[in-house]
């Protein structure tokens, strides 16, 4: 039984009152981490906040040097970092091992490289004697909200690029995939001067509502639900304060019938949404729309591949799909299993759940198939909520018109995927499909030199070095 603190101020902070930190695999706990409280939140910004000065007047290539032996810490401990958070929240070991810890050392390289944006400014002559001219400056102390189906690249996102910019950080983890980000803290503990980086774990009620709130913080960054983006809009109103929201997606994942079908099969399914995270992830290709002439070849296709997934211990590479990340979300996933069924939509494969599907040892984690319904409704609940779980529903359509209207037909716009030969087809849904990022031929490839950013109740805003900062304008007379 491992146990965890939180760091404040440079320093392990621990508490008496601990949380859980339940294995999904197996539905035993493994690990306790602080729950923490509004006297900690507080602690952690007046930490962040005495920092503030010392940080943000360092030159970038002070910065830069800091943020560049961060991306030796991951290199150094890549196998750990991406166990404890296979351990955590049950994502497969060759997700955290071969794409989120490495690729995270990248994006800290980045970061690094971007320093010098957030010095960055204009010039303008405004007339004989007279100019004036920009200025970037640090928003002061950020408070990084992440999820728990991704803790360390959504981690990296959030401090990276804020430090980058000069703010100091306040990171508050998931409490259902905490360990991995506390583990982070326990190496980043000398890297960094105290109180520059802070992470505050604990329940969302506690310690989350007091640091949204509180007067000291002067941005807020959130990845999770459009339900907890409108409780932080709330509760954060009495100090206006900058907000970025990446919340959830019901993304289109659209095959046309000129698409290579072989590469589309692949990408609708072990790409998008079955295997990645048990399709815990925002941008699940959850909605496939499939070209009528083309539609049961592709079910015959995704079926097959299907056949072929592997459950089991998230830790072996032979795994090809873990489980859900916590009881809560096993009991919302399954209950969509059930909706599907009562709306009429015909269930082509999966459909189990529970601790018969996988080996003895693990019986008692939360585990369901990937499971497909097809349908012509687009209005079904299936096909309208967000399920976060590897649950999709393919619907057929014959016109690129007629798929633009089911593909925007949505409360979110976060992605979408498309399949086509077609260059021109492939610009028009660029264009036309309502959506932060779409991809052609490809699907959840997020490079960090993009912005990644939502619209509709997708939420709004990213993460970046320049989104860290304001402009501030100068003008002088001579």
């Amino acid at each position: 039984m491992r146990e965890f603190s939180n760091l404040i101020g440079g320093e392990p902070r621990g508490t008496d009152r601990m949380l859980d930190s339940v294995d999904p695999a197996t539905g035993t706990v493994w690990a306790r981490i602080p729950r923490s409280t509004a006297d900690d939140a507080d602690a952690a910004v007046a930490a962040a906040r005495a920092a503030f000065p010392a940080w943000s007047a360092m030159p970038a290539a002070g910065r830069a040097h800091v943020l560049r032996k961060v991306a030796g810490v991951f290199a150094a401990n890549a196998r750990e970092l991406a166990e404890l958070e296979t351990r955590d929240n049950g994502r497969i070991i060759t997700e955290t091992s071969k794409r989120d810890v490495p690729g995270m050392t990248y994006l800290w390289q980045l970061a690094a490289a971007e320093c010098a944006a957030a010095v960055e400014g204009k010039t303008v002559i405004l007339g004989p004697g007279s100019m004036g001219f920009t200025r970037r400056v640090p928003y002061g102390v950020v408070v990084g909200i992440i999820p728990w189906n991704s803790p360390i690249s959504t981690f990296s996102a959030k401090a990276a690029f804020a430090l980058a910019a000069g703010n100091t950080v306040v990171i508050k983890p998931a409490e259902q995939a905490t360990a991995s980000t506390l583990r982070l803290g326990e190496l980043l503990r000398e890297v960094f001067p105290p109180g520059v980086l802070n992470i505050v774990s604990g329940l969302g009620e506690e310690v989350g509502d007091a640091l949204v709130r509180h007067p000291g913080v002067n941005r807020i960054s959130l990845t999770g639900s459009t339900e907890t983006a409108k409780l932080i809009t709330r509760a954060s109103t009495d100090a206006l304060k900058p907000l970025a929201f990446e919340l959830g997606g019901k993304s289109p994942n659209i095959v046309f019938a000129d698409a290579d079908l072989d590469r589309a099969a692949l990408g609708v399914t072990t790409q998008s949404i079955f295997t990645a995270n048990a399709g815990q992830v925002c941008v699940a290709g959850s909605r496939i729309l499939i070209q009528r002439p083309i539609f049961d070849e592709m079910i015959d296709r995704m079926t097959a591949i299907a056949r072929g997934i592997r459950l089991g211990d998230p830790l072996s590479e032979e795994t090809t799909m873990g489980p859900i990340v916590s009881a809560e979300q096993f009991q919302r996933v399954t209950g969509y299993l059930e909706i599907g069924a009562k709306e009429g939509a015909e269930l082509v494969f999966g459909g189990r759940s529970g601790g018969e599907i996988v080996d003895e040892a693990y019986a008692g984690g939360y585990w369901v198939e990937p499971t497909l319904f097809t349908t012509e409704d687009n209005g079904l609940r299936v096909c309208q909520e967000e399920i976060f779980g590897p649950v999709a529903v393919a619907l057929p359509f014959d016109t690129e018109e007629e798929v633009v209207a089911i593909a925007n037909d949505s409360a979110y716009g976060l992605a979408a995927g498309v399949w086509t030969r077609d260059l021109g087809r492939a610009h028009r849904m660029c264009r036309d499909v309502e959506a932060g990022t779409v991809w052609v031929n490809t699907f959840r490839k997020m490079p960090p030199g993009l912005p990644f950013e939502g619209l509709k109740d997708s939420g709004y805003g990213h993460d970046s070095v320049l989104a860290n900062t304001r402009e501030k304008s100068c003008i002088i007379e001579t």
